[in-house]
């Protein structure tokens, strides 16, 4: 039987007049391919094999032209890989995987290929083709993998969940076709990539824009911009045939509709349609409609309302936006100084879960945002005051998709990156919620708290307006249209591309200067990539040079932190939370513990202040549902031990070097009765603050800490750059998990040294001191239940050669000799 006939699987635009055409296997036919994209067909003499950067860059590996097989990593692939720094090495299921690692004979080597820098090994083609399905990836020589792109032909995904590439003999790069047009083609019509000559070949593909496409912008100001009595609106929308303004003084209103004209310069305005209307048009209602194609993987909507993506307030998730002058914005807190980062004690907290039960005077709208928070803060019984932390970071509070104003909602489904969220704001068809939410942070800046905010950049939530203005352009999707989701949440958005980062750069920009806000957490900041943090870092601190920049390094693709290490990002620290949720309940060894107390040195973060240590967030069950002894993971009645562990907890997160975080509600032992995911279960969420008078002791512990951590002896523990190997001691109780730890050993800070011990075990335990640790007059701080004044009262621990340190207790000594 005759082979079946090649099929075109993808084709796209390398740039308006060159493209890539993909068949399903390598063509080895004497005579070329021949392929139309309707009536501008390329003629022979502009087809050819693609070079081999552009197979390394699809699918990773290509044959070059003597037979051997060349493995590429391109070095503008967002994994902000350094040659003179890293090193990176091929593995697979051709040499062991983990063996490769430090391995010279897999180390891929600083290539020119076809014009561009990559990484490059070749070798011997026999042993991955021999036989088809072979694995492979890319690893740094400190283990990091390194991804593949979710739109490359040859991913797949093993049993746990990884994504690595496939080796295929027929797919060698001889099955990708270069082609040269006489004329650029008009991205705004559709085109198809199909067989030439002959009705029996298989149906053709959509052809679309590649990555010359996504390197598309403009530096001109985007939105409604009011000046000297006149407003103009801004779009980009790069493959838009028609753009429509829709005016009204009313929210509700039909509107009146102005046709906005494509920019003509394109060099300095590629993709924007602006229209300019001579008239002031503040407080006014505004939404586009966008045409285009209205079929294949790019298509349009133009029934649908968007949303400007720069509007600076909005009625709700389906807007209209609000027409708003900038002047009338105004500036956020600036009197306010941001603390250094090692200075910072963060708790984590939601609008609605603060506001609900505070006890203050408020109105049930009040209560559902900004201004009921604010008169919670402004209380002199506000709970986060007496509690200690000087710095809040707010779940999200931008536009996010919520139906009505009373549904609750975490926030993290945005739809709009300028805009504060409309139901926490009394009057939003009057963008109320600018000056309550301006207002809520300047009364937060006055408790001595600086203010970051949970900002979500990977994905936008219902409806999605970006997918109305650019599906192609701001979203990661395959070659049939179909959207990446490795946030979870239905969409990826595609970061690098050039005003997507801008957009997000932005948006950043303008809280810090029209709010105060003093930095960010970035949601799933994995999807993001190393590439574009490294130039949200560089804009921001532009601006705000001290400005607080902290990372959550994972999605559902992989993780990130290691990656971060030569950036100015901090990141969560998930293996600190997993492992001390162990370790209080006795599983886990002291040596590993002792490499968080130190602050997660080197492989994670680089300098101290890089960790942000934590043990409970808004994700996944509370810390007391998490290690309570109570069946159902329901810790809303906490047992002896469940307390005792938490007391630990906290010595610990306080005692370890980098950032510490609190969840709300963490230090009075807050419960959702086991629930594992409450992100609309306001009910559940919403802080008691009557259990804090229940568990006040231990809300006081915390305090203690707290304090002590922010004291001037906390310094040893508020490091700026990483200490020396003779920082710390350690010692540790025989056959146990028990330790103690001796802070400033080498006295390299001074003459203040601390003594800390924990032990998790569920029985008493001593650890041997030497002669010149016990020696030292020692005067104890804090035990399992207590966190001293001045001078302790009652019975406190001697340090004695063989340190007791009872069951699920722990304690802390300070000396100055």
């Amino acid at each position: 039987m005759p082979a079946p006939a090649h099929r075109i699987v993808r084709a796209w635009l390398e740039s308006p007049n060159t493209g890539i055409v993909e068949l399903d296997r390598d063509w080895t036919d004497r005579q070329l391919p021949r392929f139309t994209l309707g009536e501008q067909c390329p003629a022979p003499a502009g087809l050819r094999p693609a070079p081999g950067r552009v197979a390394g860059a699809v699918q990773g590996y290509f044959l070059n032209p003597q037979g051997k097989i060349c493995f590429v990593l391109p070095l503008d692939d967002g994994f902000a890989i350094d040659p003179s720094r890293d090193s990176v090495y091929l593995a697979g299921d051709f040499n062991g995987w983990q063996a490769a690692i430090g391995a010279d004979e897999w180390r891929l080597q600083p290539a020119d290929l076809d014009g561009g820098k990559v990484l490059l090994w070749t070798g011997d083609a026999a042993l991955f083709l021999g036989e088809p399905g072979k694995r492979f990836k890319f690893v740094t020589g400190e283990h990091q993998w390194l991804v593949p792109p979710g739109d490359a032909p040859n991913v797949v995904r093993d049993d746990e969940g990884n994504l690595n590439r496939r080796l295929d003999p027929q797919r060698t790069g001889w099955h990708l076709w270069q082609f040269t047009l006489a004329q650029p083609l008009d991205l705004a019509e559709p085109r198809t990539a199909a067989w030439a000559g002959g009705a029996e070949r298989p149906a053709g593909v959509p052809l679309v824009p590649g990555s010359f496409f996504y390197a598309l912008k403009t530096d001109l100001p985007l939105g409604a911009l009011i000046r000297d009595g006149a407003t103009t609106f801004r779009l980009f929308a790069p493959r838009a045939r028609a753009v429509t303004l829709w005016l009204s003084r009313d929210a509700a209103g039909e509107g009146q509709s102005f046709a906005l004209a494509r920019r003509p310069d394109v060099e300095a305005a590629a993709g924007v349609w602006e229209i300019a209307l001579n008239r002031g048009l503040h407080g006014w209602f505004y939404w586009y409609t966008i045409d285009g194609v209205r079929e294949g993987p790019g298509r349009f909507d133009p029934a649908q309302r968007v949303l400007d993506p720069y509007a600076m307030a909005t009625v709700g998730r389906d807007g209209p936006g609000i027409i708003l002058d900038r002047a009338w914005v105004g500036d956020g807190d600036r009197e306010f100084r941001t603390p250094a980062w090692q200075d910072l004690v963060i708790v984590e907290a939601h609008v609605r879960d603060l506001a609900a039960n505070a006890p203050v005077k408020a109105s049930a709208a009040e209560r559902r945002g900004f201004t009921g928070l604010r008169k919670w803060v402004e209380s002199p019984e506000f709970y986060f005051h007496h509690l200690g932390v000087n710095c809040v970071e707010l779940q999200p509070v931008q536009e996010f998709d919520n139906r009505t104003a009373e549904e609750y909602h975490w926030g993290y489904m945005t739809n709009n990156f300028f805009a504060p969220e409309s139901s926490y704001a009394l009057e939003p068809e009057a963008a109320s919620g600018v000056r309550e939410f301006q207002e809520l942070v300047r009364a937060f800046h006055r408790r001595g708290m600086a203010v970051l905010l949970d900002v979500v950049f990977n994905h936008v939530g219902e409806p999605a307006h970006l997918l109305f203005v650019d599906r192609l352009y701001y979203f990661e999707q395959d070659a049939g249209g179909l959207l990446a989701n490795w946030s979870g949440c239905g969409n990826d958005l595609r970061a690098r591309s050039a005003m997507a980062k801008r957009l997000i750069i932005d948006s950043c920009l303008h809280l810090i200067q029209a709010y105060g806000v003093d930095g960010f957490r970035l949601d799933l900041a994995e999807l993001l990539g190393v590439d574009v943090l490294r130039d949200v870092e560089a804009a921001l601190k532009r601006v705000k040079p001290n400005v607080i920049l902290i990372a959550e390094p994972w999605s559902f693709r992989g993780h990130i932190a290691s990656a971060l290490r030569e950036t100015g990002w901090a990141s969560w620290n998930d293996g600190f939370r997993d492992f001390v949720r162990d370790y209080v309940r006795g599983a886990g060894a002291a040596e590993r513990m002792i490499y968080f107390l130190r602050g997660s040195p080197w492989f994670f973060a680089k300098w101290p202040a890089q960790t942000v240590n934590y043990t409970e967030s808004h994700d996944d069950r509370t810390w007391i549902d998490g290690v309570t002894e109570h069946p159902g993971f329901d810790g809303s009645v906490p047992a002896p031990n469940d307390r005792a562990r938490t007391h630990l907890m906290a010595a610990l997160l306080f005692m370890a070097v980098g950032i510490p975080m609190l969840a709300e509600g963490q230090d009075f032992l807050r419960s959702k009765q086991g629930v594992a995911n409450s992100y609309q279960r306001g009910d559940l969420n919403a802080l008691d603050y009557r259990r804090l008078y229940r568990y006040l002791g231990t809300h006081a512990y915390f305090a203690g800490w707290i304090a002590f951590r922010r004291s001037e002896r906390g310094r040893l523990l508020r490091l700026y750059s990483r200490p020396g190997e003779g920082f710390f001691r350690f010692f540790f109780a025989p056959n146990s998990p028990a330790f103690a730890a001796v802070y400033n050993a080498d006295r390299s800070q001074g003459s203040l040294r601390l003594l800390f011990t924990v032990n998790p075990a569920q029985q008493d335990v001593t650890v041997a001191l030497p002669a010149e640790i016990t020696d030292s007059a020692w005067h104890q701080l804090a035990d399992h239940e207590r966190f001293f004044p001045t001078a302790a009262p009652g019975a406190t621990l001697p340090v004695e050669p063989d340190l007791f340190v009872p069951a699920l207790g722990c304690g802390l000594w300070f000396s100055e000799g």
